[in-house]
């Protein structure tokens, strides 16, 4: 994800920066840094972990408790 799409996904769900920081549980500073894809003129990526966070809560999960007891083997 480059920062273009991580702001394009933020604008997708009508997030300010804030409410991103939020649902992700990141600081908004964090946010601003992955949309301008750098800090202090370092390249700045966007964790495996936020990605698939960001592809969740555009699928309308917010949260995950683990298996339910029918799916458990």
């Amino acid at each position: 994800m480059e920062a273009k799409d991580f702001k394009r996904w933020r604008k997708s769900l009508g997030m300010s920066q804030k409410d991103a920081a939020k649902a992700l549980g990141l600081k908004p500073r964090i946010i601003q840094y992955y949309e301008k894809g750098e800090r202090d003129g370092e390249s700045v990526k966007v964790p495996r972990s936020i990605r698939l966070a960001c592809y969740a809560l555009a699928h309308g999960i917010t949260d995950y408790h683990g298996p339910r007891p029918e799916e458990e083997s």
